[in-house]
């Protein structure tokens, strides 16, 4: 791999998507995470992890970085302002991807001053363990690279030099001036023809125009357009979309926190699902409610937690033998494929819910809400491995979560054969629930043996598993308020006697989660208080992982988390709604 380029803190990094697959790119302008032909697919540049491959893009001499997303799009621009004066390099996937081959733009501008800008090519599949096969260069100067199982053309530096294990190129530009760099990469042949830049931008600005709502009635537009585009970035054209574009990123360093996302979680595709039917945004709402139905219709009451973007199971969890991100580890597939998570279930059927409501849930939708009821008929005595994925226990925020799903089914479609049954096993649910895992002091606990607080407990009541003014939906609500709070940052539960912010770090999504609550009691200036405490922990670009350090101020886990932007865009657009609408 190139030792010039060094994993930077997960503030600086943006994100670049096309639906089928992610690049992380850091401040010096160099990518080093890209998988392709899709997300789960092996890296062509890992040296995020510790592997080989990177394509960089940096001005020679003293500069400073910074840049920004044009407006509705995953359009980057890397600005660097140099002792001379101001170089930017527009960046994007075009979009919508194709699902077999990768199209990166990359358009350097000298906007002020001459750009002498070096550019470095070293494509290395296998997470990096595959070096460079071949490298030519045609008579109309477009090079042609392999590494495993890749295959590239990179157009606009004919005058590029193979050098080791990549390409070197020098660059310089007058005042004014723009140079484009077209790279593919494919794992089966590329088309005979490569793509014009200026076609491929324009189709990718339009894309983007078209496929993004205004969302002018939140109350963050901006910050809710840019958790819609990421949301949409992450989504194939299958409608899975993936809990985040990485693996490996560590949640706390050295603790074994190490975990590859790059699938789809129902809960996750659940939740963003919701957020896209809280908006007003059929596509995303459609695509999720296509994807669970598409599981559950195939799988019934063994639904799995976690898919591949093409349905297919998880892959299990292996080691790569990468030094990894600092403080992490080397890990491809996820062990989740072994868990057993009842909370899908009423997850899901919040989502058809929510699609029934809007007029969207179609006799496929039915059929496979139908499966869901029968799974939590059949299943919901069961142990599980709760929404944290942990041992199997039988987790109270699992059946609240059941109980909300049930009950808003049947409210969507009352006059369905289905609502009768819905709303008995939901008052079945509720009651035993209550009979086991009810604090005595009138809060919800974590499991019956359990006595802890637990933020998760706050969602069922926000999805209406019980009214807001039930006394153990404001206890459970209070109670983690004490016990879980610091700042209007939340974490998930404590861990051991450590204080919470060593053992983990402040969780956004359920940040977002108690904005939610707070307004459902009314506590309209808390719940914003909660709102803009958490929007503010993203990185420079806006992306958002899981966890929020609060001393470091620093971003913790996979980047970006797909769910926090989910609750970030349905928070934005709840609190601008009138409270007493959803009491």
């Amino acid at each position: 791999m190139s030792t010039s380029f060094r994993p930077h803190a997960l503030h600086d990094y943006a994100l670049l998507a096309d639906g089928e697959r992610g690049a992380l790119i850091g401040p010096c302008g160099d990518i080093g995470w890209l998988c392709s032909p899709g997300w789960h697919n092996d890296a062509v540049f890992a040296s995020l992890i510790g592997g080989g491959g990177v394509y960089a893009i940096t001005p020679r001499g003293r500069h400073v970085f910074g840049g920004y997303y044009e407006e509705g799009t995953l359009i980057w621009r890397s600005r660097w302002v140099t002792t001379d004066g101001v170089i930017e390099c527009r960046e994007a996937l075009a979009f919508p991807g194709e699902a077999g081959r990768l199209v990166l733009l990359r358009q350097l501008h000298a906007v002020d001053t001459v750009a002498h800008v070096r550019v470095l090519l070293e494509p290395h599949g296998d997470y990096g363990r595959s070096s460079l096969a071949s490298a030519h260069r045609t008579d109309d100067g477009v090079w042609y690279l392999t590494s495993g199982p890749h295959r590239l053309r990179w157009q606009g530096a004919p005058f590029a030099v193979a050098r080791g294990q990549g390409l070197t190129a020098e660059i310089v530009l007058e005042p004014g001036e723009r140079h484009d760099l077209v790279l593919e990469c494919s794992a089966s042949p590329l088309p005979r023809t490569a793509p014009r830049a200026a076609e491929a931008w324009a189709a990718t600005e339009r894309a983007w125009r078209e496929a993004v709502p205004a969302l002018d009635h939140t109350i963050a537009p901006r910050d809710a357009r840019r958790a819609y585009v990421v949301l949409r970035g992450l989504t194939t054209h299958g409608g899975g979309m993936v809990a985040a574009a990485t693996t490996s990123l560590p949640e706390r360093a050295e603790a074994g926190r190490n975990y590859d996302y790059r699938y789809v979680w129902i809960r996750d595709q659940s939740y963003a699902g919701q957020a896209a039917a809280a908006t007003g945004a059929p596509e995303l709402l459609d695509g999720a409610v296509r994807f669970v139905g598409e599981r559950l219709r195939e799988d019934g009451p063994r639904l799995a937690p976690a898919y591949t973007v093409h349905g297919t199971p998880v892959p299990d969890q292996r080691e790569l033998d990468l030094p990894g991100y600092p403080g992490g580890f080397s890990r491809v597939g996820n062990h989740v494929r072994e868990q057993f998570q009842l909370d899908c279930f009423g997850e899901a059927l919040l989502l058809f819910a929510a699609a029934e409501r809007r007029q969207r849930l179609d006799a496929d939708g039915w059929k496979a809400a139908e499966t869901a009821v029968r799974a939590i008929t059949e299943r919901w005595r069961e142990p599980d491995a709760g929404i944290w994925e942990l041992d199997s226990q039988w987790w109270t925020h699992s059946r609240l979560t059941c109980v909300a799903g049930l009950r808003a089914l049947a409210a969507a479609a009352p006059r369905h054969p289905l609502s009768d049954h819905c709303a008995r096993l939901a008052g079945t649910l509720l009651d035993t629930t209550a009979q086991r895992c009810l604090h005595p002091d009138g809060h919800w606990q974590r499991t019956p043996d359990d006595p802890e607080a637990d933020a998760a407990l706050l969602l069922p009541a926000v999805r209406g598993a019980l009214p807001p003014d039930d006394d153990r939906t404001r206890a459970t609500l209070a109670d983690c308020r004490r016990r879980l709070a610091q700042d209007h940052y939340i974490y998930r539960f404590r861990h051991d006697e450590r204080p919470l912010g060593e053992a983990e770090g402040a969780f956004l999504l359920c940040g977002f989660v108690m904005a939610l609550a707070e307004h459902q009691q009314g506590r309209l200036i808390d719940a914003h208080r909660w709102f803009e405490r958490n929007r503010a922990a993203c990185g420079a670009s806006g992306l958002y992982a899981e966890e929020f350090d609060i001393a470091q101020r620093q971003l913790r886990g996979n980047l970006p988390q797909a769910f926090v932007h989910a609750l970030l865009l349905e928070t934005a657009a709840r609190l601008a709604e009138d409270p007493e609408a959803h009491a």
